[in-house]
C-alpha cells in the first residue's frame, strides 16, 4: 500500500478523552475513531489489525472442531424470558421495539439464541457433541464507557457454545476451548494469566478468565508464585483465620463515641487494632434492606454478597440514609448487629463467629457497643465468605502469600451446565430412547478489546510496537526524498520484491518532511522498516525493528533474506 493513497489521519495531541495509552495510540495512529461514547469505527490500518486478530482465533476455533455460523444481534424478548435474563440482565441491555410493538433486545450475548438455533434439530445423541461460534459485534449499554475499546458498547467478540450429552463430555469441551484459548492468546503474543472467574449473569457453577496482564486493567488479579493459583478478586477466596480467644465474654456495655463513624475514628477513639471491630454495612437488594457484618480490618466483596443471595448486581446499592435510620434508629455511622429496629436480613461473615469481645454500631447515634459476641447477643446468616481478597493473604491452595496484579479481561469459559437447556427445553434422547436436557458451556473471545490489550503491552512514548504477528503490514519503507529519482526508484524495486513474496508492505511515498514520516512510522507502530535515503545510488539502505530501534546499514539484496529470519523467528508462514 502506497501511503500517498492510505486513509490514515494521525493527530499530533493527545485526544482529551483517551485516558490509556491503547485508547490514545489508537485514536492518535489514525487506527479508529468515535462516534459517540463507547461506539467506535475501525478505519483501515486499525481494521487489518482486528480483521488479523480474527484470523488467528478462527484459525484455532476451527482447528479444535468448532464450527462458523453468523447469527443475528436483533433477539427477541421471548427468548430472553424463558431463561429468566430478560429483567436480571440488568440495564446494561440495549431494548427496542419493532413496528408491531414486539419487543427485541441488540444482543449482549448468544446463549439463548444458540440454544434455541439447535433445540428443534439436534435430538439424538448421535449428534453431540456439537460446537458453533461465531464472530460478531455485540452491544451492552455501559453505565459509563471508558478506556477506548476495552470498556465500550459496542464491541467485537468471538462468542462459541458447546453441546454435550453429560457433564462428562462438557468438562472435554470446557479443557478444549481452554487449551485453544491458550493457543490463541500465545499466538497473539499476549503476557496472560488464566484465572478462576465469577460467572455472573452468564449462569453456572465454574468459570475461567484469560487476563492480560496491565496496569491498566480492570480487573484485580489474586495469584501465587508459589503454585497456579489465579483467581479474580471477585472469585478469589480469602483465607482469614480468626482463633477464638480464650478470653472470657465480657459483658456488653454502650459506650458514648461522639462523631466516631468509621472504623479509622473508632481505632483513634478506642486506641486498639482494626481487627477488634465488626464493621456493618447496610445494602438495598432487590429493593430490601441487607445487613453485612465483616471484621473491621476488611472490605466486603459485593460479588460474593450478590452470588449468596442470588441476586443480579445492578439489583445491589448501598442503602441510603433515610433507609439506615429506620432499620437502625440511628445516623449512619453507628448501625449494629445488636437491637436492630426492623426484622432485615442479617448476613455475618463466618469470621466474625470466631472473635470475642468486638465493638459494633449501638444503632443509637453516637454510641457503639463493646464486649460483643456472636451467639450470645446478636446471630444471623452465616455466610462463608464476603470479604475482598488483599494482597498478602494466604494462597487458599497452597498457603504461601498471594500477590495482586491488574488486569484486562480478554477471553472467558463458562461451565453452563443445563441453565438454558433446561428454560428453553433443549433436550435430546440417549441410547435407552430417554430424554435428557443437553449440557452446555460457553466461550468468547474480546475481539476489539484484545486490540487494545496488545497495544497496553506493546508500547512505548513514541507509539505502537505491534508484534508481527498481527501488524496492520509488515514492513514500512520510508522514502526520504521523493524528489530523488534514485531514492524512489529503490524503494519501489524494494516494495515490489516484498509483495511479490507475500509481505505486507507500506510504501511512505509522500512528499512529507523526514521528520513526519519517521514520527509516523513510530506512531503506527509497523515492525520493520527499511529507510531509503542518501545511499540509495549504492544500492545501500537502513534496516532496523520498531521493537528495538537498532539501526544497520545493509545493501538493499540483503532485505529480503533479514525480513524472512525476522518471520522465522517469530514462526510465522509466509
Amino acid at each position: 500500500m502506497r501511503m500517498s493513497k492510505l486513509y490514515m489521519p494521525t493527530l499530533r495531541e493527545v485526544p482529551s478523552e483517551a485516558e490509556i495509552p491503547s485508547h490514545k495510540l489508537l485514536l492518535r495512529a489514525g487506527m479508529m475513531r468515535k462516534l459517540v461514547s463507547g461506539v467506535y469505527s475501525y478505519l483501515p490500518l486499525g481494521y487489518r489489525v482486528i480483521r488479523k486478530i480474527e484470523d488467528i482465533v478462527r484459525e484455532e476455533m476451527d482447528n479444535a472442531g468448532s464450527q462458523e455460523l453468523l447469527m443475528s444481534a436483533i433477539q427477541p424478548k421471548e427468548l430472553w424470558e424463558a431463561s429468566g435474563r430478560w429483567e436480571n440482565f440488568g440495564p446494561e441491555m440495549f431494548k427496542l421495539k419493532d413496528r408491531n410493538v414486539r419487543e427485541f433486545c441488540l444482543g449482549p450475548t448468544h446463549e439463548e439464541y444458540f440454544t434455541s438455533l439447535i433445540k428443534d434439530e439436534v435430538k439424538s445423541y448421535k449428534q453431540l457433541p456439537l460446537n458453533l461460534y461465531q464472530i460478531q459485534t455485540k452491544y451492552r449499554d455501559e453505565k459509563r464507557p471508558r478506556f477506548g475499546l476495552i470498556r465500550a458498547r459496542e464491541f467485537i467478540m468471538k462468542d462459541a457454545y458447546s453441546f454435550d450429552k453429560d457433564e462428562e463430555g462438557m468438562k472435554k469441551s470446557y479443557q478444549d476451548m481452554w487449551e485453544a484459548y491458550e493457543r490463541i492468546f500465545t499466538r497473539l503474543k499476549m503476557k496472560y494469566k488464566v484465572v478462576e472467574g465469577d460467572s455472573g449473569a452468564m449462569g453456572g457453577n465454574h468459570s475461567h478468565e484469560f487476563m492480560a496482564m496491565s496496569e491498566v486493567g480492570e480487573s484485580l488479579v489474586a495469584y501465587c508464585d508459589n503454585c497456579d493459583y489465579a483467581a479474580t478478586d471477585e472469585k478469589a477466596t480469602v483465607v482469614y483465620d480468626v482463633k477464638k480467644a480464650e478470653e472470657e465474654m465480657g459483658n456488653m456495655e454502650k459506650v458514648y463515641t461522639p462523631n466516631a463513624t468509621t472504623i479509622d475514628d473508632l481505632v483513634d477513639f478506642f486506641h486498639i487494632d482494626k481487627g477488634n471491630f465488626g464493621k456493618a454495612l447496610v445494602y438495598k437488594v432487590l429493593g430490601e434492606p441487607v445487613v453485612a457484618i465483616i471484621p473491621g480490618d476488611r472490605e466486603l466483596n459485593e460479588t460474593k454478597l450478590c452470588n449468596y443471595l442470588k441476586a443480579p448486581e445492578h439489583e445491589l446499592e448501598l442503602a441510603d440514609e433515610e433507609t439506615i435510620k429506620r432499620i437502625s434508629g440511628a445516623d449512619k455511622g453507628f448501625t449494629g448487629p445488636v437491637g436492630l429496629k426492623e426484622d432485615v436480613k442479617v448476613l455475618v461473615d463466618s469470621r466474625i463467629t470466631n472473635m470475642n469481645n468486638i465493638i459494633v454500631g449501638g444503632n443509637e447515634t453516637d454510641y457503639h457497643l463493646k464486649n460483643v459476641n456472636y451467639g450470645r447477643d446478636f446471630t444471623g446468616e452465616v455466610v462463608e465468605d464476603l470479604l475482598l481478597i488483599e494482597e498478602g493473604d494466604i494462597c487458599p491452595k497452597c498457603g504461601k502469600p498471594l500477590l495482586i496484579d491488574r488486569g484486562i479481561e480478554v477471553g472467558n469459559i463458562f461451565q453452563l451446565g443445563t441453565k438454558y437447556s433446561d428454560s428453553l427445553k433443549s433436550t435430546y434422547l440417549d441410547e435407552n430412547g430417554k430424554e435428557k436436557p443437553i449440557v452446555m458451556g460457553s466461550y468468547g473471545v474480546g475481539v476489539s478489546r484484545s486490540m487494545s490489550a496488545i497495544v497496553e503491552q506493546y508500547h512505548d512514548e513514541n507509539g505502537i510496537i505491534w508484534p508481527l504477528i498481527v501488524a496492520p503490514y509488515h514492513v514500512i519503507i520510508t522514502v526520504i526524498n521523493t524528489k530523488k529519482e534514485e531514492q524512489i526508484e529503490l524503494g519501489e524495486r524494494i516494495y515490489k520484491e516484498l509483495t511479490h513474496k507475500g509481505i505486507e508492505v507500506l510504501l511512505d511515498d509522500r512528499n512529507e518532511r523526514a521528520g513526519v514520516k519517521f514520527n509516523d512510522r513510530d506512531l503506527i507502530g509497523i515492525p520493520i522498516r527499511i529507510t531509503v535515503g542518501k545511499r540509495a545510488a549504492e544500492n545501500i539502505v537502513e534496516y532496523s525493528l520498531r521493537k528495538d530501534n537498532e539501526r544497520t546499514e545493509i545493501p538493499a539484496d540483503e532485505i529480503m533474506s533479514n525480513v524472512i529470519d525476522e518471520f522465522k523467528k517469530e514462526g510465522i508462514g509466509i
